[in-house]
């Protein structure tokens, strides 16, 4: 009996392998949810049906609620590709086995976008001094927590360098997609909100009269584009095929340029790596260093000792950054 029960469970191994091997190309595709599915969908499926047409690949997509949703997907081999902020690739690449591997690239040929505060053109609010007078009196529409213009970007270089904590100082904050942000700006529903160049930018092209509510109070420094990132453990000839077709795609082929417009203005990809996350990392140590230094809690000892972990994640990231490129 106990041979026979071996046997059986060794032959339902072999099925379960063999089943495996003959899908080893079904891949999932997680979009981080900037929009609502249906426009998602709308944006990415042609290119995913040139993908599988051209690879042979059978890739589908996953569009999740918010960025922990892919992140999550990934970690648990749910999702094997996906398209990220600079932010939520972070944590695909730290906890979900992940590696960047290409970049989108824009049609106005920079290699970058911009986090922006936004406003409705008839608010009270004409500068930044205007938020800052009185922020109790101010509703925030604030990113994913996983964004990177949404919400890591202007936490640091518009709010921390105010010495106005995001949690602590607006009437109300409220975190939601970009295009949720954006619409509530639009229809004067929300005080201020972040979103970023590429959202508002397609809004210009696609709806200019709503274009027109929008005022901008506040840019960032540049962003790098945002990364495509898959799962390490991926075949060697699945990645080959992979980064073949996206770092060729949209360059000359009318229909695949016309696809890669559609998806808010991009014109292809660039072969990446992790080291493009390097100054989003930077700017998340930076945070994590005026938030021991500012902490009544801690004795000057433990400040010394956390401050000097730090100093060292930093060293080991510039060394590691510059080793890749």
């Amino acid at each position: 009996m106990k041979l026979f029960g071996h046997l059986i469970a060794g032959a339902v191994a072999l099925a379960s392998f063999t089943s495996f091997a003959a899908h080893a190309e079904d891949l999932t595709f997680g979009i981080i949810s900037t929009d609502s599915s249906a426009v998602l969908s709308q944006r990415w499926q042609p290119l995913i049906d040139d993908l599988n047409k051209q690879t042979g690949l059978h890739v589908k997509a996953f569009f999740a609620t918010d960025y922990a949703g892919i992140i999550e997907g990934m970690r648990f081999n749910k999702v094997q590709i996906g398209y990220f902020g600079n932010a939520s690739a972070i944590q695909a690449v730290d906890r979900s086995n992940g590696e960047v591997f290409a970049k989108v690239k824009y049609v106005n040929g920079e290699s970058g976008y911009y986090s922006l505060l936004i406003t409705n053109v008839k608010s009270r609010f004409k500068t930044l001094d205007d938020v800052f007078k009185n922020t109790k009196d101010v509703t925030l529409g604030f990113g994913d927590p996983n964004s990177t213009s949404g919400t890591l970007v202007p936490a640091y270089y518009l709010f921390a360098k105010h010495n106005t904590p995001v949690n602590t100082s607006f009437k109300a904050v409220l975190p939601s997609s970009h295009e949720a942000n954006l619409l509530a700006v639009v229809n004067d529903k929300i005080d201020i909100a972040t979103n970023n160049s590429v959202e508002l930018g397609t809004l210009k092209t696609q709806h200019p009269d709503k274009y027109a509510q929008v005022r901008v109070l506040w840019t960032s420094p540049q962003i790098p584009s945002d990364p495509l990132v898959w799962r390490k453990d991926l075949p060697q000839a699945t990645k080959d095929k992979l980064r073949n077709f996206f770092v060729h795609y949209g360059k000359t082929d009318p229909h695949e340029k016309a696809v890669m417009a559609n998806i808010t203005g991009y014109s292809g990809f660039d072969a990446s790596s992790d080291a493009q996350l390097v100054p989003i990392r930077e700017i998340a140590l930076f945070q994590q260093r005026e938030k021991i230094e500012s902490d009544t809690h801690l004795s000057d000892a433990d400040k010394k000792t956390q401050l000097a972990a730090l100093e060292q994640q930093m060293n080991a990231l510039t060394a590691s950054a510059g080793a890749k490129q």
